[in-house]
């Protein structure tokens, strides 16, 4: 498609890092939640790239077992001793704040101050990031070490906030490819100043989502920009009778440190998006890790519930819970780097390229191996350090080529890089030795 280069090779020309990098700083410092206007000022900063449809579903509204919240907005937090000085100030950090904390302005002890502040003694330099989305409280967040050298007293608390009827609001893109069927990426937006989670998987989908404009793919791509479990439980149920065309999905997220990769397989396992992910992380450099699935996680875990049980898996560099610096304040911008987010993307990237590409051809000699010397295939890709890989992927090819296997099938069995087995196959195929099924290969997803 698109003359010589693939959908793949078009997507990560530039420099897709500094680009998502930029991205990800700019959104960092907005105050987020499950709803509210922040999530709000987030899908309009996502919309000035992208064709972004933003929804907004009423207060109230049920989505299978649960209802939408109401919405939570906060304009101003903090805690001032009775000198007059502010211990922590929201307008520092959103962070400082819990998420959907009720209002609150009152006079305290030290002692009933201590019962709504969460620190981390561990990590006493870093505040953390807590919530209360469906139990109404209020708290600040602090580092411990700040908490430790407060006096006796008496502090002031102020929290004004307000959670009234609104609604929820996300985001999708669709990509319109040449068929229904749907490659589903999926970002949340819940998170407050946290970079890598999940600034960086929104900034990264974004960028993808801005070159994938105006290039022609086989499948369709839907980008979803949701609150976490309750944004992507509302999109399933308010788009049901559309889930039966998603045949691969992704939800991204924390695709900035350096870390991992790390995958996190579908409820089914062996989903083709399974596959393809585990062959590319073999192949990637670094040191991968496939997660078989388990019910806990983002929102891998409502696509994948039983009801729905789509080909969804979860795709991270560090595994969340595993790293230090997640869900606290040293997730900041200081965690990301633009070669870290390069990379992520490229993997993504070679995702859409094999999925897009993985085509079955039909070996047009498959009586014994055709004499290749002669046709001066031997050592013909890539130069002398690539020809024994290119004449070994000949020969894979060669035989495994009979109508039924497609490309991703013979790079898979060959553990061969799916770039090498197409790139040989085309060569073969000039040569007149393959010849392109007309019909797609079968799918079992």
């Amino acid at each position: 498609m698109n003359g010589e280069l693939t959908v793949g090779e078009r997507l990560v020309r530039g420099n897709p890092g500094e680009q998502i990098f930029a991205f990800a700083a700019k959104i960092y410092p907005i105050c987020r939640s499950i709803t509210g206007d922040g999530v709000r000022k987030t899908l309009r900063a996502i919309r000035s790239h992208i064709d972004l449809d933003i929804h907004e579903v009423p207060t109230g509204t049920e989505v299978f077992d649960w209802i939408v919240p109401p919405e939570w907005n906060v304009r101003e937090a903090y805690i001032r001793d009775q000198r007059g000085r502010k211990i922590v100030d929201f307008a520092d950090s959103n962070l400082h704040v819990m998420s959907y904390s009720i209002p609150v302005h009152r006079w305290i002890s030290l002692a009933e101050l201590k019962q709504h502040v969460y620190t981390l003694p561990d990590q006493p330099d870093l505040t953390p990031y807590r919530t209360s989305y469906y139990a109404e409280n209020w708290a600040f967040c602090m580092p411990h070490r700040l908490l430790e050298s407060l006096s006796d007293g008496r502090y002031e608390v102020v929290i004004d906030s307000d959670l009234s009827s609104g609604s929820l609001s996300y985001g999708e893109y669709l990509h319109k490819g040449e068929t229904d069927e749907e490659f589903l990426l999926s970002a949340h937006i819940c998170h407050p100043s946290l970079a890598n989670d999940n600034c960086s998987g929104v900034a990264l989908l974004t960028h993808l989502a801005k070159c994938m404009t105006g290039l022609r793919t086989r499948y369709s791509y839907r980008f979803l920009f949701a609150p976490g479990t309750i944004g992507a439980i509302t999109w399933l149920a308010r788009n049901e009778g559309q889930v039966k065309h998603i045949k691969h999905g992704l939800v991204v997220s924390m695709v900035g440190d350096g870390g991992g990769p790390t995958y996190k397989k579908s409820r089914r396992g062996d989903a083709e998006i399974d596959r393809v992910l585990a062959h590319i992380l073999r192949h990637c450099g670094l040191k991968p890790t496939i997660l078989d699935f388990s019910p806990y996680g983002y929102d891998e875990r409502q696509y994948c519930s039983p009801g729905f049980n789509l080909p969804v898996g979860l795709f991270q560099r560090s595994q969340f819970g595993q790293i230090p610096q997640y869900h606290t304040s040293a997730d900041n911008l200081d965690l990301i780097a633009p070669d870290h987010l390069a990379k992520s993307y490229r993997i993504i990237a070679e995702t859409i390229d094999i999925l897009e590409n993985d085509i079955v051809y039909r070996n047009t000699n498959p009586k014994c191996e055709p004499q290749l010397g002669r046709r001066g295939l031997y050592g013909a890709i890539g130069g002398d350090k690539d020809a024994a890989g290119a004449n070994m992927a000949m020969l894979w090819i060669l035989n495994l080529s009979d109508g039924r296997n497609s490309l991703f099938d013979i790079a898979e069995r060959a553990d061969l890089p799916f770039a090498l087995v197409r790139k040989t196959a085309q060569l073969l195929h000039r040569n007149g030795l393959l010849a392109r099924r007309d019909d797609e290969k079968p799918r079992t997803t």
